[in-house]
């Protein structure tokens, strides 16, 4: 969103945009109901949503470890014996793939508790807790200071390099996706995709913007924007996309769904 939220192009962008902010669930929605034309969107809506069309270029994902995915259990409950499982309902998508995950570590049974991410209420309630987010970086930040005050050994898996491991697969979070029936036409991917770059030349600055409003060492911002996240939808993303619709029909986590894409990809 640099351009978006910056000059020189941001005064420009307002007058072809209107801009709201919500979260990637509720974005899905709006393309749903057709109170939205464009919108960054977890993937699973993909699948449940019809008609939806993904904007070539970018995407939210991660290639190896993320930080902000977690899966954090008891140390003395391996992952095949995990009976509850609270769920952060932050996100459709991220729970769809632990899913997976779970038939994958022969453990389709395990009851996913919907829970706000607090870690130690959900500990309180379950077995496991899956932490998205930023309470997922937090937690990693507090991991020591935690053990201090509860003694408790847990451990911490980060999903997307369990999916990395697990099926050679990046992990997609999110892509932008027009609603049913609109037409997005060259010069909107366009815009999109410069927006990135500029934001991508443009790290230093974004990492002294949120280190402003988060309460984090500007070094693990810095990581996490650089090292974690990875923004182009190159065709190893989209091998992922259609890896994770293909495993989550098989699975019954999702609908069946066949990803198509109508033009070119990783600009």
């Amino acid at each position: 969103m640099w351009d978006f939220e910056h000059p020189p192009l941001e005064q420009s962008l307002a007058r072809r945009y209107q801009t709201q902010y919500m979260m990637p669930s509720e974005c899905a929605a709006r393309l749903a109901a057709g109170t939205a034309d464009i919108g960054l969107i977890p993937i699973a809506a993909l699948a449940t949503i019809r008609g939806l069309r993904v904007l070539p270029g970018c995407t939210i994902a991660s290639k190896d470890r993320v930080r902000s995915l977690l899966l954090v259990r008891r140390a003395n409950k391996p992952l095949p014996e995990l009976r509850t499982l609270a769920a952060d309902t932050a996100s459709r998508t991220t729970i769809a793939y632990a899913r997976i995950l779970f038939h994958k570590w022969e453990n389709p049974g395990v009851t996913f508790i919907p829970m706000a991410a607090d870690l130690d209420t959900m500990l309180e309630r379950a077995d496991a807790a899956i932490i998205i987010g930023d309470p997922a970086l937090f937690a990693l930040e507090e991991r020591s200071n935690r053990f201090e005050r509860t003694r408790e050994e847990l451990v911490y898996h980060d999903l997307a390099h369990e999916w990395r491991e697990l099926t050679g697969l990046p992990f997609v979070s999110a892509v932008w996706a027009s609603a049913p029936g609109c037409t997005i036409d060259e010069t909107v991917t366009d815009d999109f995709i410069r927006s990135r770059d500029h934001g991508l030349s443009n790290i230093d600055a974004l990492v002294a913007e949120w280190a402003h409003r988060f309460p984090m060492p500007e070094n693990t911002i810095r990581k996490y924007l650089t090292e974690n996240i990875h923004y182009v939808l190159d065709q190893d993303c989209i091998e992922g996309m259609r890896g994770f619709f293909r495993m989550a029909a098989e699975t019954g986590v999702l609908p069946p769904y066949s990803l198509s894409m109508e033009a070119p990809i990783g600009r």
